[in-house]
């Protein structure tokens, strides 16, 4: 099974532009609300997120070493691992929270599976070969040597279906409720096309549901 380095490219693209909207979120929430930390963890998740998986899909556009992308989503795991346990302490506007955090959870476990993967030895004919820098050759179809693999395949696949069921959550319900950044959804923002836009519903849910198909994929092709 190859994977055209075309297709690798646009979901590479697409998750650079979901790392400039969620940063963009994070300036205009901080900016305007004075609350852009109640968020603010996730926001900056998916600019790491974003810039990992293109640097994946895409070994040019790499910025750091895997095993420097490992700390950085075994931080993530911890933060939102500890979010989770706390906010499941308590009641009502904490279960929402626990509804939004579990999928960054995932997210963020998934990644730092795909880069402690990555950075064990190659195996011998399977046609793995990394770069030092945080991507990968081989991945895309046409290129010497096959497909990268993962190893432990099975967590791979579990972490994909669990993603596939949070993108199918998010795109089932509707856009705006429990969704991040909600709470600055509930205060009055200075007119801007702009910030409108990077803030609507509809553009946050869809920085979401980009994430975990792209993260699915991901890890699918390299089953």
């Amino acid at each position: 099974m190859s994977t055209p380095a075309w297709i690798l490219g646009i979901f590479a693209a697409i998750m650079i532009l979901v790392a400039e909207v969620s940063a963009g979120q994070l300036v205009i929430a901080r900016a305007w609300t004075r609350r852009g930390g109640a968020d603010a963890d996730i926001a900056v998740s998916q600019v790491l997120m974003g810039i990992a998986m293109a640097g994946i899909l895409v070994p040019g556009l790499s910025t750091l070493p895997n095993a420097a992308w490992e700390v950085v989503f075994a931080v993530m795991t911890a933060w939102f691992a500890w979010c989770l346990w706390r906010e499941s302490r308590g009641r009502g506007a904490a279960a929402v929270a626990r509804r939004h955090n579990a999928p960054h959870l995932v997210a963020s476990a998934a990644m730092l599976y795909v880069f402690a993967a990555l950075g064990g030895p190659s195996v011998e004919g399977s046609g793995m070969s990394m770069s030092g820098t945080g991507g990968m050759s081989g991945m895309a179809g046409g290129s010497s040597g096959g497909m990268p693999t993962l190893h432990a395949s099975t967590l791979a696949l579990i972490f994909a279906l669990l993603l596939i069921a949070f993108t199918v959550h998010d795109l089932d319900r509707p856009a705006g409720v429990e969704g991040y950044f909600h709470v600055v959804g509930r205060r009055s923002v200075p007119a801007g096309y702009t910030a409108g836009l990077l803030l609507s519903p509809a553009v946050v849910k869809g920085c979401q549901v980009a994430i975990g198909v792209t993260m699915a994929l991901i890890l699918i092709i390299m089953i």
